[in-house]
């Protein structure tokens, strides 16, 4: 089984794929060539899904850390009788102030792995089992001078290694000693059986990947990270991690890198994540400003409405999520050979939420829209008649039921953040009509528009509650309603504004103050079981009270998310109301731009406070 803590693990990234690290130096998870490919070591779900580790071979204790400005990971082991340091990262192509915007492109798809004696001498064990299509094939392993390599299915692995390797059928491994001073480099590539001989890699050769890699991280930083408010190292390390998270070739950001960590240890609430949704749009966007990535705003947008664009129609609702090359059919299965992490089945690769109606999706394409309007200027006419039809299809469909930003597997709903996001999208529409040429639709945009808002207002209201609700007659609470300020819907102050951030501070969250989406025991998502609370919803709460003028409050909740950050940075997506473990697919997009966004508001509030 495996069971290692999910904040154990360390994201590398190429903006193609990524690899997950644990803190005792092995490789547990690599998707290649893409996010969204089987897995080549997937011990992160299985014991025997295949792994590469690197560890002292004696009893040690582990540190660890991105070196400065990057994604590139440092961990050093301390044993008795010395002290080894293991450098890993997904190798960049570009280095040089002019390729700063370029990063990801040019990749070689190499995974590169340095290790250096800083003291004493220390003895090392490497063990390599890969195990491609998800554990599923055990490869033919072969000798290379300088390495081996690993056959299997439609694609070959070659391992370049400075030392010799004892390996058996489709395992190997090596155990050699590093006195102080002593350095030897590691890496290995995939490539296809079509393509050319085999080769390895000399240590010059990976030693200066690694350097590329270094530089092309930190010129990219230093190009990118300017925010300058409050937890701005925070800020800057998740702008690094939702670049770490796109993939390049199409500007797709996904949600997460790994499928099927579960919302609850053992149950059966787990997905796959590594697709884009149009649903994060809209957050993507304002954290992309934010943290000042103004070209990979572009991009993303420039995927969205690409992979969309022949999606619509008066008889076709939006799809709500992509492959990252703009796939449409996302279709869901399991893995059974598969146990899961800590037992928590079914593995599912694709997801079954793929074809579900979610009308909020028309509002965050447009808001996304709305933020980077100064960069439609020129667009081209297929892209304005695009988001001309998403406001038309926002006035068609506001009065449909749909499974909800929360993707819900029972009964379609009315539900109160969809109703909202298509005023969103009529309300950024008319903002945008003249970018649009879209003039002569603003007086019935408007008139929806008002219709759905006084909707809203009447039937989202609940006397019981004290609060809007999750749908429309419901009493149950849902964190997405803070949205209501935080899109501009109604002033975070407005006294029924108000109560609902207060109603959900006090009734939708743990005794820890994270928030949870809503409360599952209602039975109106069509699961069993539970979930941990969720960080992004926390963040939310952080967002409206510092709309709200709570600034004091604001940032109290949204250090108390942060804390809750591995030891590198990074987030999951929910945390275990009982023990405070990490749950869910990780890194989580949405919670590191949930960070980025309570960031931003918290530091607008303090200005705001101080003029």
């Amino acid at each position: 089984m495996s069971g290692v803590p999910i904040a154990d693990h360390a994201l590398l990234s190429d903006c193609h794929t990524a690899a997950l690290v644990t803190r005792d130096g092995s490789v547990d998870w690599l998707c290649c060539p893409r996010f969204d490919s089987p897995s080549v070591f997937g011990r992160l779900l299985d014991d025997d899904a295949g792994h590469w580790s690197i560890a002292p071979a004696g009893p040690y204790t582990a540190t660890r850390r991105y070196l400065d400005q990057t994604l590139v990971l440092e961990t050093t082991f301390h044993t008795p009788d010395g002290t080894l340091a293991l450098t890993d990262a997904l190798a960049l192509g570009h280095n040089g102030e002019k390729h700063g915007h370029d990063l990801g492109r040019g990749v070689p798809h190499l995974m590169i792995r340095g290790v250096s004696c800083r003291g004493g001498q220390v003895r090392v064990r490497l063990s390599y089992q890969p195990r491609p299509e998800y554990g599923l094939l055990r490869p033919l392993l072969s000798p290379l001078e300088g390495g081996l390599t690993a056959r299997g299915g439609a694609e070959r692995l070659v391992l370049s290694s400075p030392v010799p390797l004892r390996y058996l059928n489709c395992d190997a491994e090596a155990e050699f000693t590093l006195r102080v001073g002593d350095e030897l480099w590691f890496a290995l590539q995939r490539s296809t059986l079509q393509q050319e001989a085999p080769r390895v890699w000399s240590q010059e050769e990976i030693a200066h990947w690694m350097a590329v890699t270094v530089d092309a991280w930190r010129v990219w930083s230093k190009l990118h990270q300017n925010y300058d408010g409050p937890w701005h190292e925070l800020v800057g390390h998740s702008g690094r991690v939702l670049q770490g998270l796109t993939f390049k070739p199409s500007g797709a950001i996904i949600a997460a890198p790994t499928t099927s960590l579960p919302e609850e240890v053992g149950g059966v609430r787990n997905w796959d994540y590594r697709y884009s949704w149009v649903r994060d749009a809209s957050f993507t966007l304002k954290a992309l400003w934010v943290a000042a990535c103004p070209d990979e705003a572009a991009d993303f947008f420039s995927y969205m409405t690409t992979a969309a664009a022949g999606a619509i129609g008066p008889d076709t609702p939006l799809q709500i999520m992509f492959g990252v090359g703009g796939e449409h059919d996302l279709s869901e299965r399991t893995l059974p050979h598969l146990r899961g992490w800590r037992d928590s089945g079914p593995v599912r690769v694709g997801n079954g939420a793929w074809n579900q109606q979610q009308i909020d999706v028309y509002g965050e394409l447009l808001s996304a829209a709305h933020r980077l309007e100064e960069k439609l200027t020129g667009i081209d006419a297929d892209t304005r008649r695009f988001l001309v039809a998403l406001a038309d299809a926002a006035v068609v469909r506001c009065d449909e039921p749909d499974h909800g930003i929360w993707e819900i597997r029972g009964q379609p709903q009315h539900f109160v953040y969809s109703k909202l996001m298509c005023w969103v999208a009529l309300d950024r529409a008319i903002a945008l009509a003249g970018v649009l040429q879209a003039e002569d639709r603003v007086p019935g945009w408007a008139a929806a528009r008002a219709e759905v808002r006084e909707r809203i207002l009447r039937e989202g209201w609940s006397e019981q509650a004290g609060a809007y609700t999750q749908f429309f007659g419901s009493t149950a609470l849902d964190a997405s309603c803070l949205m209501m300020a935080i899109v501009g819907f109604l002033p975070a102050d407005e006294p029924r504004m108000l109560a609902t951030i207060e109603a959900i501070a006090d009734r939708l969250t743990d005794e820890r103050g994270l928030v949870y989406r809503y409360r599952t025991e209602s039975g109106v998502d069509g699961l069993d079981g539970g979930e941990g609370t969720f960080l992004l919803c926390t963040f939310w709460l952080a967002e409206a009270l510092a709309l709200a003028g709570r600034v004091n409050r604001a940032a109290e909740v949204f250090e108390r998310a942060a804390a809750y950050a591995n030891d590198i940075g990074l987030l999951s997506e929910e945390i275990d109301p009982v023990t405070g473990e990490m749950l869910g697919n990780f890194p989580q997009a949405f919670s590191h731009i949930g960070l980025i966004n309570a960031a931003w508001a918290v530091s607008q509030a303090r200005h705001r406070a101080a003029l």
